[in-house]
C-alpha cells in the first residue's frame, strides 16, 4: 500500500512539473519576441545574425578624476557606476568597470547580472555624437562587443551569451566644464549623473 501510495503521488507531482516548465518556456520566449531594438546610427547597428533579448534601463554616474596632462589640467574617465532597471522598476544589473579575466585583467566595461551573478565584459568599437539621436547635452552612444562572459552561479547565465551592447538613449553624463585648472585639483573627482538604455544582443 504504501510504495502504491507513493507511486501515485509522484504522478501529479511530474505533470505538475512538466506545465510549470512549458509555461515557463511560453513566457521566456514571449519575453525574448518582445524585446524590439530602437533605432540607431547606422555606425551603431549591430551585424546580421545577432538579435536583441534584453533591454535595460540604467541610472547612475560617470566618473572623472582630474590630472595632469599635456599642456595643463584635464578631467580624465575612470569608469561608470550605475545600477540597470527592467521596465517594472525592478533591479537586474549592475554595470561598471573591472578586469576582465579573459584577458589578463584588462579594465572593461562590465555587465553583471543582479540573480545569477552572469557577466560580460566588452570593448567600445563605435561610438555617435549624431544631432539625429543623441541630445546635445548627453555622452554619446556607443557600440561594444563582448570580450567576455562568465555564466555566474547559474549555467547559461541571463548575460552569458551575450555578443555585443549598445548604449543608447542617454541623457546628461558629460565631463564637467570646470574644476579641473590648477595642480590643486589634481586627483579630485567628478560624479556625473547619467541615465541611458542599455540593449544586449546575442546570436540568432
Amino acid at each position: 500500500m504504501n510504495t502504491l501510495y507513493r507511486r501515485s503521488r509522484r504522478i501529479p507531482l511530474t505533470a505538475a512539473a512538466a506545465v510549470a516548465a512549458a509555461m515557463l518556456t511560453c513566457v521566456v520566449a514571449q519575453a525574448r519576441a518582445q524585446v524590439i531594438a530602437p533605432p540607431v546610427p547606422a555606425s551603431l547597428q549591430v551585424e546580421a545574425g545577432h538579435t536583441a533579448f534584453l533591454v535595460a534601463h540604467a541610472r547612475g554616474t560617470q566618473d572623472y578624476i582630474c590630472l595632469l596632462a599635456p599642456g595643463g589640467f584635464e578631467w580624465t574617465f575612470f569608469t561608470p557606476q550605475a545600477t540597470l532597471f527592467d521596465d517594472y522598476g525592478r533591479q537586474v544589473i549592475t554595470h561598471f568597470l573591472s578586469g576582465n579575466p579573459f584577458e589578463q585583467a584588462k579594465a572593461r566595461a562590465t555587465w553583471q547580472h543582479s540573480q545569477d551573478t552572469s557577466a560580460v565584459w566588452a570593448a567600445t568599437i563605435a561610438s555617435s555624437t549624431d544631432s539625429a539621436f543623441v541630445a546635445g547635452d548627453a555622452i554619446p552612444w556607443l557600440l561594444l562587443r563582448v570580450v567576455g562572459a562568465a555564466d555566474g552561479t547559474t549555467l547559461g547565465g541571463v548575460l552569458s551569451a551575450t555578443t555585443f551592447v549598445q548604449r543608447v538613449n542617454t541623457r546628461g553624463g558629460l565631463v564637467p566644464a570646470a574644476g579641473c585648472k590648477r595642480s590643486a585639483d589634481v586627483g579630485v573627482k567628478a560624479l556625473v549623473p547619467y541615465t541611458a538604455d542599455y540593449v544586449f544582443y546575442r546570436h540568432d
